[in-house]
Formats: structure tokens, sequence, C-alpha cells
């Protein structure tokens, strides 16, 4: 987590010498005093209180205040800063604690929320997917405009830059569905027209700003959006479910075999300056488990698929995953915040969820589309 200075007693002798006899007091108020008193006695000194100090402190002023104030007081044993004729007990030895437990690794977050939200979600896109591929792109749409919500809304809260978020919802949902109907060539349009949208929405407002905005707004279009549009664009193909399936498997075990070697194991830090948790040793299990994956995967799910072509996948796919995660910390801590929104307990936000999925879209797409063609 994120001392305290003992203050220093008295000096000896601060009383006066002890063969001078008992020190005499200031005179009570009153009629019991008299002239005579008043005559043989001084002012007391005033002890020095420590500036710091706790309760030991106090005992031993109150050992130095014991002395007899008045001439006809009478001084005790042990009064005056004088030893006692009895001897002193012995001080008991103090009796040994226990060593604490070991405090265990906490994740950091909810994790039966997590796992209840996870499973919830993956139940909504299984279903989506594979009764109806329309239902599913819409799925996407709503993704991704919630995502702009959520990354327009943190720019202006901790930047104050104001993206307008209207032409970039419209303009993303629209280039999800350009990709899914006519293909890159389609997403590209739809892309070129959200940033043209995005520069004219903002004229409507003074002009103080507008650089930075505009900036922010293209950058929102191309990272959410534009990204996204490539799970439609696999989704096409024929069997377009399942390579949409392999695409969210090995992303997903790929960030699992990350998290359970980096916390079991993990020591050695990735990029301390981006993401503090992430280790080398979370990398390799990302890696190793995203390469497990896509051996099974391109073997057992895709049509002409073969294993070493999901070694070469899965790799991709943890390489990109793990850029997506520390691009997303690399934003986070830029506007000095931990999570992009609150939306799905356990998790954060959309965003927070689509950090390792959208880097890594395009590049499932295109390995699929060398390895069994677009078909």
């Amino acid at each position: 987590m994120n001392d305290s200075s003992w203050g220093a007693p008295p000096q000896a002798g601060y009383w006066g010498p002890s063969e001078q006899g008992p020190v005499q007091g200031a005179a009570p108020a009153g009629p019991a005093y008299d002239a005579h008193n008043a005559q043989q006695t001084r002012p007391m000194p005033m002890p020095d209180v420590p500036a710091h100090g706790g309760d030991q402190d106090d005992d031993r002023g109150a050992a130095r205040l014991s002395g007899p104030l008045f001439r006809d007081d009478t001084p005790s044993a042990g009064s005056l800063g004088t030893p006692s004729q009895k001897p002193q007990e012995p001080m008991p030895s103090p009796v040994p604690q226990p060593a604490p437990a070991p405090q265990k690794k906490s994740a950091g977050r909810d994790l039966g929320a997590a796992i209840g939200v996870g499973v919830g979600l993956g139940a909504v896109i299984v279903a989506s997917l594979f009764v109806v591929k329309a239902v599913f792109v819409g799925v996407i749409a709503v993704a991704v405009v919630v995502g702009l919500w959520e990354l327009t809304s943190r720019l202006e809260e901790r930047k104050g830059i104001k993206a307008p978020l209207v032409p970039l919802a419209v303009g993303g949902a629209a280039m999800v569905v350009s990709g899914y109907v006519r293909g890159a060539e389609g997403a590209w349009v739809a892309m070129a027209l959200t940033a043209l949208a995005v520069l004219v929405w903002r004229m409507t407002e003074p002009p103080e700003g507008y650089l930075k905005d505009v900036t922010a707004g293209v950058f929102a279009a191309f990272y959410v959006p534009f990204l996204a549009t490539f799970v439609a664009m696999m989704l096409t193909a024929d069997d377009g479910p399942r390579r949409v399936l392999t695409f969210l498997l090995l992303t997903v075990v790929s960030d699992t075999g990350a998290y359970a070697i980096g916390w079991r194991f993990g020591k050695h830090k990735l990029a301390p300056r981006i993401s503090p948790g992430k280790t080398r040793e979370g990398l390799f299990g990302a890696v190793t488990f995203a390469m497990v994956g896509g051996a099974l995967c391109l073997q057992y799910l895709i049509e002409d698929g073969t294993w070493w072509q999901g070694l070469i996948l899965g790799f991709a796919v943890a390489a990109t995953a793990t850029l997506g995660d520390l691009g997303e910390s690399m934003i986070k801590r830029d506007l000095g915040i931990k999570d992009m929104g609150t939306l799905l307990p356990g998790h954060g936000g959309i965003m927070d969820r689509l950090d390792s999925l959208l880097p890594t879209a395009p590049v499932v797409w295109l390995l699929l589309v060398l390895f069994v063609g677009s078909g």
C-alpha cells in the first residue's frame, strides 16, 4: 500500500537538580493563598510537547508531571523522575504472530459475471449465425453502432474531441451491409462516403477544433465499422458461418490462452508502459492455444482446409489479437480510463470486447481466401 517519528523525551534534570528537594509549584488561587508562599514560589517550567508522538509520549509526560506542585505536598517514591526503589519486573516476551497467509491472485473482474455474459453473447451469435445470415449482419451493425457511441463519448469526455456520431453511426451500419452485399468494393465506397459525411457534418459547428474532430471521426470510421466489415465479407462464402465461427473461436481461444498461462506463470512483462498485466508467458500461451485451435478448425470445420494451414492461421490470430488488445489499451491509457463502457458486466463495454476481434477480422478473411478460396 501506498513512519512516524517519535518526539525526543525531556532531558534528564529538567526539573532541577535532585539535591535541591521538591520543586515548588504555582500558588493556588483563592483564600488559601498567602504572601509568604508567594515570595517563595517560582513559575513552574512547562515541558516541551513533541510535535509527533503517540501514547508512549503521553506516558512519559505524565511521569514528569507527577511530582509535587505545592510546598506542602510530599513527593512519592519514583516521582520527579527519580528511580523507584522497587525493582522493575521484566517485560513479558512478545508472543510470535503467525505469518500472514499469501494472497491469491485476482483476475481483477467479476469472473462469474464475465463468464455469464460471454456465454449469453456466444449463444446469440451462434444462433443468428446458423439460422439466418442477415440476422447476424444486423448483430454486427448493432455492435458497430454501440462501439462508435462508446468511443466518441469517451473522446468527448476525456479529450474534448467531438467526433460527429450521427454520420458515423449511419455510415458504419451502411458499411457493414455494403460489405455483405457488394464485397470489398462496396465496403471501400461506403468508407469514403462516411468520411465525406463526417467532414460536411462538422461544418455546421464553429471552426475551432475542426481538424481534430474530423480526424477523430475518420479514425473511428476506419477502426470500428470498416474492420468489422470483413466479418460480414466472410459470411458471403458458401461455408461463411463456419468461417466466422472459426474466426470467433480462434480469437477467444487466443485470449483464453494468454489469460490462463499469463495468470499462472507470467513473470516477464510484455509491454509494461502500455498494458502492465500482459506478459511474455501469456503471449506464448496465446500462440500455443491459437495454433492448436487453428489446426483443429481448418482440419474439421473448413472444407478443403488442412492442419498446417491452421497452424499459420492460429499464429496470425494470436499476433493480431494481441496487437489489437495493446492498441485498445494505448487508447484507454491516453484517455485515462480503464474500460470504454459499462454495458457488459465483467467485461466493460462493447469496445472492450471488440479490441481483439476488429484487427483480426481482415487477417482471417485474407488467409482463408488464400488457403481455400473466396467461394
